[in-house]
């Protein structure tokens, strides 16, 4: 599973809310797990609020950022893992359920891994966002390095169908949100004030029209 994806801090971005998300969630928290952790960024500004952080990652060649950003580095293929440090109070799966063939025998994973009031958060790419609407209508879906239509995800994920995996893998949503389009990534050279505009502009009409203008879904589950 390459790592081809940055790490994301501007408003609106998968990142931000996580970060959010997991501060409000997991405050007093012990452990936090991070299954897909790439270079270790989003543990790195989470690890202060955890007494002990592990990253599992892949790719070998990322074991030196692992380690400086987590308490613990694994290295190791999430397809293949079938047993995960327990009572963890807090799970991550930030981009990782759409490379994987089984997501369901993770999911089990972290469900006997999560502690009983812990919160597994999970974010996937929404197949049904305005963007790929637009393309289809036009007769087109082409992959790419990365995004959406990233051409190693091996499953696309609606709003109906991400709810309908992790409650059929034994958890309980307690929240959704949505990212925006990361207009950043696609027009880096664009004057800071114009960037700024549309990503306040796109993070309200992504939480008016969810389903629609969300890029990535990000939900927090219990057991």
């Amino acid at each position: 599973m390459p790592n081809v994806y940055t790490f994301k801090d501007f408003e609106g971005s998968s990142h931000r809310i996580l970060i959010d998300l997991i501060s409000r969630f997991s405050n007093g928290a012990n452990t936090l797990l991070d299954l897909g952790a790439a270079g270790g960024e989003l543990g790195e500004a989470l690890r202060r609020r955890f007494k002990r952080t592990i990253g599992f990652e892949f790719d070998v060649d990322r074991i030196g950022d692992l380690r400086r950003h987590f308490d613990q580095a694994v290295i190791a293929d999430l397809e293949s893992i079938r047993r995960l440090p327990t009572s963890a109070e807090a799970i991550v799966l930030a981009d990782i359920l759409e490379h994987l063939r089984d997501p369901r025998s993770l999911m089990q994973c972290v469900r006997e891994a999560l502690a009983p009031e812990g919160h597994v958060f999970i974010s996937v790419p929404n197949i049904a966002n305005v963007t790929v609407r637009i393309g289809l209508l036009f007769g087109i879906f082409e992959y790419r390095e990365r995004g959406i239509l990233d051409s190693s995800h091996l499953r696309f994920y609606t709003m109906r169908a991400i709810k309908r995996e992790i409650e059929s893998a034994g958890f309980r949503i307690v929240a959704i949100r949505g990212s925006s389009v990361p207009v950043r990534l696609i027009v880096p050279r664009a004057p800071e004030f114009f960037l700024r505009l549309c990503e306040r502009i796109l993070t309200i009409v992504t939480r008016i029209w969810r389903g629609l203008f969300a890029y990535q879904i990000i939900v927090v589950a219990r057991r």
